[in-house]
């Protein structure tokens, strides 16, 4: 019976800020970063890989975090764990002292979030099966065990959360043979950084065209004289019939979101994403009625599942973006996906950022595959940014995620990554501070 020996916690950074890769009106020069997670087992075979994503400074606080989240993994069975996924997440979740801190939110919950990503690594891994597939077998009970449903029986309980996948699970087989076809719908925003020349906007939309995309999406919020001719540029490679979505990373007020959002309707977009702060329920509502048919979306800023029923109860968004690395894990991820069905909002997970992307292809292929059965209104972000430095990197092709067939959650590393980009004295780093100018 295989035991945890040990966690290992790593501060690992990529300098993207140096082409702006991931720039946009509220982040201008984030170093996509990861608080990565490796647990070890005394079968040299047998691991468990999860991290969470930030992007910069302050990357070592999630580390620290992370190390006191997974104290009292070192010693414990593997096979116990993997049988209880949601008995560890409510022991770990549940630490009086860190919860403190959050609850439920900040750098205790994202830390959560690296640690059971990587215990549901090491389940699937266990098991021999993706991610995706472990979940898309458990049984209706058995995902309902798992999930965190604390605060929401006011709109779902957990009977219901049983009878809402049992619905489910006589077309799973089906859905599957007919996602190893097709492949799970993925949008770009590798096109639409805010730091990006309108020449660099032009070819990066046209190569997404004709690599399959029938959805781009761009940043906005910085200038809107700039942002009219950015999205002028990018409705005119994508023609009447492509999709395009803007995105201002929580820039504006209400007001101003209104104003802006009307300003860019001319360019016919899918929807606007984070018009305001994340934590505004009312404002999102507000909005929402405001610049309709346009669509609003929000969510990867979205703390905890408290926040999401809320949103969903107040008719605020819709589309519904959950992170992977900033809910707590797998656990609370299927509490968001169970309330979206309920109140028939789309997700479309968020994937801006290292490793994003790797994971949430496991959550919207178990989504169609258990929960809601449809991928009406649903399709997946996609960055092209940083998946070589990962042992089992997604696969896109002709715009759709390829689905992952190796064990796991995909969030494996290279060790020469990690070791090149850990912060602060792993060799990328250690020759760029050589390189720059003492005071």
């Amino acid at each position: 019976m295989p035991r945890i020996t040990s966690v290992e916690v790593v501060d690992v950074r990529f300098p993207t800020s140096l082409t702006q890769d991931g720039s946009d009106a509220m982040n201008k020069d984030g170093d996509y970063s990861a608080a990565y997670v490796v647990l070890h087992t005394d079968d040299p075979a047998l691991s468990g890989y999860g991290f969470t994503f930030t992007i910069g400074r302050g990357n070592d606080l999630c580390v620290a975090a992370a190390a006191q989240r997974a104290a009292a993994l070192p010693g414990r069975s593997v096979d116990e764990l993997c049988e209880d996924l949601g008995g560890i997440y409510r022991e770990l979740q549940s630490d009086s002292q860190l919860r403190w801190l959050g609850p439920d939110k900040g750098v205790v919950h994202l830390a959560l979030a690296a640690v059971m990503n990587a215990v549901w690594d090491l389940a699937a891994r266990r098991s021999g099966v993706p991610l995706w597939r472990l979940l898309s077998e458990m049984s209706p009970e058995q995902l309902v065990a798992a999930a965190d449903l604390r605060y929401l029986s006011d709109v779902l309980t957990p009977d219901q959360a049983v009878a809402l996948l049992t619905r489910q699970e006589a077309g799973r087989k089906e859905r599957i043979e007919e996602l190893e076809t097709t492949g799970y719908p993925c949008y770009t925003t590798s096109a639409g950084w805010l730091g990006y020349s309108d020449a660099k906007l032009r070819r990066l939309c046209e190569e997404a065209v004709a690599s399959g995309y029938k959805h781009v999406k761009l940043k906005v919020g910085a200038n809107l004289a700039d942002d009219i001719r950015r999205c002028g540029i990018a409705r005119e490679v994508l023609g009447p019939d492509g999709h395009l979505m803007i995105d201002a990373n929580q820039v504006w007020d209400v007001p101003e979101a209104i104003e802006w959002v009307k300003a860019l309707a001319q360019f016919d977009p899918l929807w606007i994403e984070e018009p305001t702060s994340p934590d505004d329920i009312l404002g999102h509502a507000a909005i929402r009625k405001a610049v309709a048919p346009i669509g609003v979306a929000t969510g990867e800023h979205g703390m905890n599942r408290v926040l999401f029923k809320q949103m969903f109860q107040a008719g605020a968004i819709d589309y519904c973006q959950l992170d992977a690395a900033r809910l707590g894990s797998v656990n609370e991820v299927l509490a968001v996906y169970l309330l979206a069905a309920c109140f028939d909002v789309p997700v479309c997970p968020h994937a801006g950022g290292v490793g994003l992307c790797e994971l949430v292809q496991h959550l919207a292929i178990f989504d169609y595959v258990a929960v809601s059965g449809s991928l009406d209104g649903r399709v997946t972000e996609y960055v092209d940014h940083l998946h070589e430095h990962f042992v089992e990197p997604c696969v896109v092709r002709n715009g759709s995620y390829v689905l992952p067939v190796a064990p796991g959650y995909s969030a494996e590393m290279y060790t020469e990554s990690v070791e090149t980009y850990r912060f602060p004295d792993g060799a990328y780093w250690t020759s760029r501070a050589a390189e720059e100018p003492q005071p």
